[in-house]
């Protein structure tokens, strides 16, 4: 588990973006949204209707509704992993993951900052369980919320008392994507988007381990 930080702060923030910095964010998030998200949503909305999805009530019961979601997040984690671990070899790092580590001191609305092919890509990952299940839309709805949610808190640079790193020991969090951006692409590691097992199992999450050993003793002996 995570150790709770001081006044919220990740342990890996050590500076703050300008104004300037933040607003190109926004920006450019508005013209990804317009220009990527909208017209994908528009044109997958067939697909997922002929793969099952439905709106109709009565609305799935809630253990439907909890498995699929946990289902989703598992698969989501597991090609994530291996298409994130893809984007940082040194001809797609330097050509297309290079616009999201732009940001080394991320913040919440860093979490979908993304060259559009990116986008797309990684974003396969989040529609291919809701695409084979067929779920309800309700379903859909909650799951969409939830991963953007955690993907936010994960580069939102603060250790909340609330968050889930708190409570589940395989779940990673801020200081676990605070890593990520704060080393060179080539020795990053922490690849997953949620959990830590991922990176565990294949040791992309050594230098993490190491360096927050190191940030423990030094806090004991303070």
């Amino acid at each position: 588990m995570a150790a709770p930080v001081s006044a919220l702060e990740s342990a890996w923030q050590k500076k703050s973006n300008t104004s300037a910095y933040q607003n190109r964010c926004v920006l450019r998030l508005i013209l990804y949204h317009v220009c990527v998200n909208l017209p994908v949503i528009i044109f997958s909305y067939p697909a997922f209707k002929f793969m099952g999805l439905r709106s109709s009530l009565p609305l799935p019961h809630w253990t439907v509704v909890v498995s699929q979601v946990l289902f989703y997040f598992v698969l989501e984690d597991f090609m994530f992993y291996w298409g994130h671990r893809a984007l940082h070899t040194k001809w797609l790092y330097k050509h297309v993951h290079s616009v999201h580590h732009e940001y080394a001191t991320p913040f919440g609305l860093t979490s979908e900052y993304a060259h559009p092919a990116e986008i797309l890509f990684l974003g396969f990952a989040t529609v291919v369980g809701p695409a084979l299940t067929g779920p309800h839309l309700f379903t859909l709805w909650i799951w969409v919320v939830l991963r953007v949610l955690e993907t936010v808190e994960a580069h939102s640079g603060y250790h909340f008392p609330w968050s889930p790193s708190n409570f589940l020991p395989l779940y990673g969090g801020s200081d676990f994507h605070d890593y990520h951006h704060r080393v060179l692409y080539t020795k990053s590691g922490n690849y997953a988007s949620t959990f830590v097992y991922m990176d565990w199992l294949f040791g992309t999450d050594k230098d993490y381990r190491k360096a927050k050993a190191i940030e423990e003793k030094e806090g004991k002996n303070l």
